[in-house]
C-alpha cells in the first residue's frame, strides 16, 4: 500500500476500531529469544544514551515524541531488540526503565505511524515485548499490564493483515516471527498463516547451501537467529512445529560458521560487520546443528581455504540486489588475527559512507580505472558473471576465478588465482587482466588497523607485523608496489585508519600479470 494511502487508512479511527481493537489477550507465554544482552548497551540506555553502531546517540526519558535522526536509527529503536540487554542486567532500575520505555511508546504509538508500524520493525518489536514480558511485567501495575496486552493485540493483528503484502526480502523473517510470537505467546492471530509463508520464504531466499540469497554475513546471522527462537517457539507451545525450518536451520548453521575467521566473528563480505562473537556462538549452540563449517559454497559463492592456522575467504559469487561491487575479493587471518580484510559496511543512514563501502576499491580485490565491477548498482546477476574452480592436494589448496565485470566498459576480464601451502604460512596469487591495451588498474589489499606495514628500504616488499608480533612479508612483481591510508568499519560506524598495500600498473598489447605472495617471516626484526 502506499504511503499516503496508508497514512489515511491505518490512522482512521475506523481503522482502529473494526480491526486494530479486539479482545484483550488473556493469557501470555514468553516468545525465546537466544540473543545473549549486552551489558555495554544497558548501561548506554539507563544513561539514556543509545549505541547505534558504536556511536552514542543521545536518548531521552520519552523519546518516542521526537524522530530520531535517521531512518536506520529509527528502526534500531523502535524494534525493541535492545530490552534484552535490560533483562540480562536484570536489575530494578534496568526493570523500570524498560517498562517506562515500553509504555511510553504504547501511549505516543497507539495509532499507525512510520517507521514504528512498518512491518518488519513491528514484527522485532512484538518478538521482543513478548521475549521479555515476564521481565517487564513482574510488579507491574494491573493497568500496566492490561496496557501491554492491549497494544500486543493491535499490533499483532495489524502485523497479521499486511505482512502477507511486504516485499519478500530479508525483513520478511523478522516479521514473520512477531506473527508467529503472537500466535503462539497471546493466542490473538492463526499461526498457520504466518507458517506457510515462512515455508515459502526458506524456499525462496536460503539456497542449497544454507547461504541467504543477500549473501550478507549479518544477514545470514540475522535470519539464522529468527529461525532458531521460532523453532524453539514452535516446541515449546507443543506445536508439530515444521521440518522445512528444523531443515533451513541445520543448512546455515554450517554456512554460518564458515563466515567467521578465527576470531569468532564474521567476514567483511557483501554489506557484513564483524558482530559479537558471544551472540554468534550462543546461536549457533541455540540451533544445536554440530556439522563444521562448509569449504564450498557454490549456491551462495564462497570459498573457503585453510591450511595450519590461516584461513582465506574468497567471493566468488555475484551481488546481489544492493550488494557489493567485490567480485574474487578476498579475507586472510592467522590464528585469531585478522590480515587482510574488506573495508566493512556502514550501518548509518549517510548514503555517502553506504556508497563508498559498496565499490570495489573498498575491497581486497582489483579494480580498473578505480571503477566498479558491477556497472551500475542493482544490475547483479545481469551485468557481471564470475566463475571459479577449487583443487586440493596433500593439505594445499588453489583456487581459480574469473569475472568479466570490466568487459563491456573497459573490453577486459579479470582472472585471479590463489594458492595456498600446506602449513598456511604462504599464500602465493596472480592477478591477469586479459583484453585492451591502456588501461590503468589497482590490486588494493587492505590491512586490519592492528597491523602495523612497512616497506622495505627498496620499495620491493612490504613487512606486516601483527599485535601478537607475528611477521609476514608482502612482495609482488608485475606492478608498481606501494603503501598508502585507508579506512576500516567492520566493527563500528566510526572510521578506523589503516593502511593497504597497492599494485598498480597498465595493461599491454598482452593485457597485464601480477604476481604476488604473502609469507611468513620468521627472520624479520
Amino acid at each position: 500500500m502506499r504511503t499516503w494511502l496508508a497514512q489515511v487508512v491505518f490512522r482512521s479511527p475506523l481503522y482502529l476500531r473494526y480491526v486494530l481493537d479486539g479482545p484483550i489477550p488473556s493469557q501470555l507465554h514468553a516468545f525465546p529469544c537466544h540473543l545473549p544482552g549486552d551489558r555495554t548497551q544497558a548501561d548506554a540506555i539507563l544513561a539514556e544514551e543509545f549505541l547505534f553502531f558504536g556511536r552514542r546517540v543521545p536518548f531521552a526519558g520519552k523519546p518516542w515524541t521526537m524522530l530520531p535522526p535517521g531512518p536506520r536509527l529509527a528502526r534500531a529503536l523502535h524494534g525493541f531488540t535492545w530490552l534484552r540487554d535490560l533483562e540480562a542486567v536484570g536489575t530494578d532500575a534496568a526493570r523500570a526503565r524498560a517498562l517506562a520505555l515500553v509504555m511510553n511508546w504504547i501511549a505516543v504509538n497507539r495509532r499507525w505511524t512510520q517507521p514504528a508500524w512498518a512491518p518488519a520493525v513491528l514484527g522485532e518489536r512484538l518478538a521482543s515485548w513478548l521475549a521479555t514480558a515476564h521481565f517487564l511485567l513482574e510488579g507491574a501495575s494491573g493497568d500496566d499490564r492490561v496496557r501491554f496486552l492491549e497494544a500486543t493485540g493491535r499490533q499483532a493483528r495489524h502485523l497479521a493483515r499486511v505482512s502477507p503484502r511486504m516485499q519478500r526480502n530479508e525483513e520478511v523473517f523478522a516479521a514473520l516471527a512477531g506473527e508467529i510470537a503472537a500466535a503462539v505467546s497471546l493466542r490473538v492471530v492463526p499461526l498457520a498463516p504466518p507458517l506457510r509463508r515462512l515455508e515459502t520464504e526458506i524456499g525462496r531466499q536460503i539456497a542449497a547451501d544454507g547461504g541467504h540469497a543477500s549473501r550478507n554475513p549479518s544477514t545470514q546471522l540475522h535470519v539464522f537467529r529468527h529461525l532458531v527462537d521460532i523453532h524453539a517457539a514452535l516446541a515449546n507451545a507443543g506445536e508439530t512445529g515444521s521440518s522445512v525450518v528444523a531443515g533451513a536451520i541445520e543448512r546455515m548453521a554450517p554456512m554460518l560458521r564458515a563466515l567467521r575467521h578465527g576470531d569468532g566473528r564474521l567476514a567483511l563480505f557483501q554489506g557484513a560487520k564483524e558482530s559479537d562473537r558471544t551472540v554468534i556462538d550462543s546461536l549457533l549452540a541455540a540451533g544445536r546443528v554440530g556439522t563444521a563449517a562448509l569449504s564450498s559454497a557454490p549456491d551462495t559463492g564462497y570459498e573457503r581455504l585453510v591450511a595450519g592456522r590461516t584461513l582465506v575467504l574468497v567471493d566468488t559469487g555475484v551481488p546481489a540486489e544492493n550488494g557489493h561491487a567485490a567480485p574474487l575479493a578476498f579475507e586472510l587471518s592467522h590464528g585469531r588475527e585478522r590480515i587482510i580484510v574488506n573495508c566493512g559496511a556502514y550501518g548509518g543512514d549517510d548514503p555517502r559512507w553506504r556508497r563508498a563501502l559498496q565499490s570495489t576499491p573498498a575491497h581486497s580485490t582489483l579494480s580498473v580505472a578505480d571503477a566498479g565491477a558491477v556497472e551500475r548498482p542493482g544490475l547483479g546477476r545481469r551485468s557481471l558473471r564470475v566463475q571459479h574452480l577449487r583443487q586440493e592436494a596433500e593439505g594445499a589448496v588453489w583456487l581459480e576465478g574469473s569475472h568479466d565485470g570490466y568487459r563491456r566498459r573497459y573490453g577486459l576480464t579479470h582472472r585471479r588465482r590463489l594458492f595456498l601451502a600446506a602449513n598456511g604460512g604462504d599464500l602465493r596469487g596472480e592477478d591477469t587482466l586479459e583484453g585492451k591495451r591502456g588501461r590503468g588498474f589497482r590490486i588494493r589489499f587492505h590491512l586490519h588497523p592492528d597491523i602495523q606495514a612497512a616497506s622495505s628500504e627498496d620499495g620491493a616488499s612490504v613487512l606486516l607485523h601483527t599485535a601478537t608480533g607475528a611477521a609476514w612479508r608482502f612482495l609482488a612483481v608485475g606492478g608498481t608496489l606501494s603503501l598508502e591510508e585507508s579506512t576500516y568499519l567492520g566493527a563500528g560506524d566510526q572510521p578506523r585508519p589503516c593502511r593497504q598495500i597497492v599494485v598498480a600498473g597498465s595493461t599491454a598489447k598482452d593485457g597485464a600479470r601480477v604476481k604476488w605472495a604473502l609469507r611468513q617471516d620468521s627472520g624479520a626484526s
